[in-house]
């Protein structure tokens, strides 16, 4: 059962309206699913799009902000709760303690840093929960194309490859989520 699904994504809009499209319509489809947002806790870009669209929804919507990002006056303090943590390890372990799966939405580097942390953990067992990317627009086309050049080029097995799940549709990432056979382990104790 998936209860929160953390979302990474980033803090611009980028230069395409449909990415604050698909980000209002993943944050409303998890709320009208009644799936809690983990994000990471801001209000500028798609971060603050995706949270504003859950909580119009009637969502559950936690941030998780490091504090010095608090400073910079980043923070939605509008959201359902807002966890402030001292560093951005910290960051990502209480997100991926508080999510049962992981969406990546187009974002930049901090976005690819999380979708790839949270991704080699599941390769070293550290967790056993569903992680996708949500290619909007072909954002993410090179990149899954490159992931099957690991594969192919003999330093990613295709197991490992397979536990990252790439589809434009939000909804059939969900889906398959739900379908997703995997025991949820957690080695974090936030």
């Amino acid at each position: 059962m998936l209860r929160r699904i953390c979302v990474f994504c980033g803090s611009s809009a980028g230069d395409d309206p449909v990415y604050t499209e698909v980000a209002s319509a993943v944050g409303k489809l998890l709320a009208c699913r009644g799936i809690g947002l983990v994000y990471g806790g801001g209000d500028v870009g798609l971060m603050g799009t995706v949270a504003d669209a859950a909580l119009a929804a009637g969502g559950e919507v936690i941030g998780v902000i490091p504090e010095h990002l608090v400073r910079a006056e980043v923070a939605h303090h509008g959201v359902t709760e807002l966890r402030i943590v001292e560093d951005m390890h910290e960051r990502k372990a209480t997100m991926a303690s508080l999510s049962d799966a992981f969406l990546a939405l187009p974002g930049g580097i901090g976005t690819l840093e999380e979708l790839f942390e949270i991704w080699t953990w599941a390769q070293l067992g550290l967790h056993a929960k569903p992680v996708g990317i949500v290619d909007v627009a072909g954002f993410y086309v090179k990149l899954g194309e490159f992931l099957d050049h690991m594969v192919d080029s003999g330093f990613l097995n295709t197991p490992s490859r397979e536990l990252v799940r790439l589809d434009a549709d939000p909804e059939k990432l969900l889906d398959s989520f739900s379908r997703h056979s995997g025991v949820a382990v957690d080695k974090w104790d936030v």
